[in-house]
C-alpha cells in the first residue's frame, strides 16, 4: 500500500503525483477502455463538479499533464468509478458509547489492485487536510480530517445513475469541505449524486449517521442505541425499491447479519472493534482469495482518543497498526 503525500494547490498537487507515476512507468490506464457511453456520461458530469468542486478538476488536469496522458482518460476514469465500474464490496460501522467514538471500516476488493492501493495524506493549501484510504487515487472510500469528521463508503450495485458525483468523490468532498456530521449530511443533500451507497459518518461531538443516497433520495439514518452499521444493501424503507434484485455474490446480508449479532451482545471498544473487523465474531472478512477477492484494508478511526489505526491487508491475517502521519 502506497503512502503518498499531497500538498500544495490542486493542480501542483495532482501534477507531482502523476509525475512520480511517469517517473517509476506506471501507467494506471494501461487496459482502461475509453468507451463512448463513458465519455458521454463524464461530458454531463464536469459542469457539476465545475458548480460544486472545480478543484477536483485541476487536480484532475495536473494528474493527467504530470502523467502525460489525456485529462479526459483521468476524468472519465474518475467519474465513471461506483456507476459503471461495479467491484467494492465493503462493511462499515460507527458507535458512540461510554464516552468513545469510532468509526471503522473493511475495504473488500479485488485481490490483482491490493498492492497499488493508497493511504494519502492531503495538506492542500484550501480545504481541510485529512488522511484516508482509496483504491485509486483522488477519490477517497474512507478517512478522517483535521476536524475529527470521519466518513466512509460501502457501494451498492446501482439500478438508477444520473450525472453527478459518485461515492469516492462524495466522501473527498466531505472529508475536504466539512467539520462535523451535521454539515456533511447538509451537503449531501444538496450535491448531485451520480451512484448509489451508503455514507457512515462521525464526528468528535458523537454524532454519528449513515446516509443512505442515490441520485433520487437521501435518506439519514440516526442511531437507536448508540451504534450504526452497513454493508452493501439498503436498509431504510425509502431506498429499498432502488435495490439490486440480483445475486448477493459478495455476502453482503451474512455480514449484515453477523454486525447485527455481535453488537447486541458485546460490549463497545476499540478492542470489540478490531475483532468485528477481524471476523472474531463472525463472518466478515473470510473470503476465499482463490475466488480473487478479500479484504485488502481495515480502517479504525478512534475520534475520543485521535489515533488511527490500519491493516493493509486481510485483519484475520495481520495486526492493526497506528497510523502517526496525521496530526489532528
Amino acid at each position: 500500500m502506497y503512502h503518498s503525500r499531497w500538498k500544495g494547490s490542486h493542480y501542483q498537487a495532482g501534477f507531482q503525483y502523476g509525475s512520480m507515476l511517469s517517473k517509476n512507468n506506471i501507467n494506471p490506464f494501461k487496459n482502461f477502455m475509453l468507451k463512448e457511453e463513458l465519455l458521454k456520461f463524464t461530458q454531463k458530469c464536469i459542469p457539476l463538479y465545475q458548480a460544486f468542486y472545480p478543484e477536483i478538476l485541476e487536480e484532475i488536469q495536473g494528474i493527467a499533464e504530470g502523467l502525460k496522458v489525456e485529462q479526459k482518460i483521468v476524468a472519465v476514469f474518475l467519474c465513471s468509478i461506483y456507476c459503471f465500474l461495479l467491484e467494492n464490496r465493503c462493511s462499515c460501522f460507527a458507535f458512540c458509547k461510554d464516552n468513545q467514538i469510532i468509526l471503522a471500516k473493511n475495504s473488500d476488493f479485488l485481490t490483482s489492485v491490493e498492492k497499488v492501493c493508497d493511504s494519502p495524506y492531503y495538506h492542500l493549501n484550501s480545504g481541510y487536510s485529512f488522511i484516508g484510504n482509496t483504491t485509486a487515487w483522488s477519490e477517497i472510500e474512507d478517512g478522517i480530517n483535521e476536524h475529527g469528521l470521519a466518513a466512509a463508503l460501502t457501494f451498492i450495485y446501482p439500478t438508477k445513475i444520473a450525472e453527478g458525483f459518485n461515492a469516492g468523490m462524495l466522501v473527498r468532498y466531505l472529508l475536504e469541505k466539512c467539520q462535523t456530521t451535521s454539515q456533511a449530511i447538509q451537503a449531501l443533500q444538496k450535491l448531485p449524486i451520480a451512484s448509489a451507497q451508503t455514507i457512515t459518518l462521525a464526528d468528535k461531538n458523537g454524532d454519528i449517521a449513515i446516509v443512505e443516497c442515490n441520485c433520487d433520495k437521501v435518506v439519514v439514518r440516526k442511531p437507536k442505541n448508540g451504534f450504526l452499521f452497513t454493508t452493501n444493501h439498503f436498509i431504510s424503507p425509502e431506498m429499498i425499491i432502488y435495490q439490486y434484485q440480483g445475486e448477493d455474490d459478495c455476502y453482503s446480508h451474512q455480514r449484515y447479519q453477523t454486525m447485527l449479532s455481535a453488537f447486541e451482545n458485546h460490549i463497545l471498544s476499540l478492542s470489540f472493534a478490531m475483532d468485528l473487523l477481524s471476523g472474531k465474531k463472525g463472518f466478515l472478512c473470510q473470503y476465499d482469495r482463490k475466488k480473487g477477492m478479500d479484504t485488502i484494508w481495515s480502517a479504525i478511526y478512534d475520534l475520543t482518543a485521535n489515533k488511527i489505526y490500519r491493516v493493509e491487508g486481510n485483519p484475520s491475517r495481520k495486526r492493526f497498526k497506528e497510523d502517526m502521519r496525521f496530526h489532528f
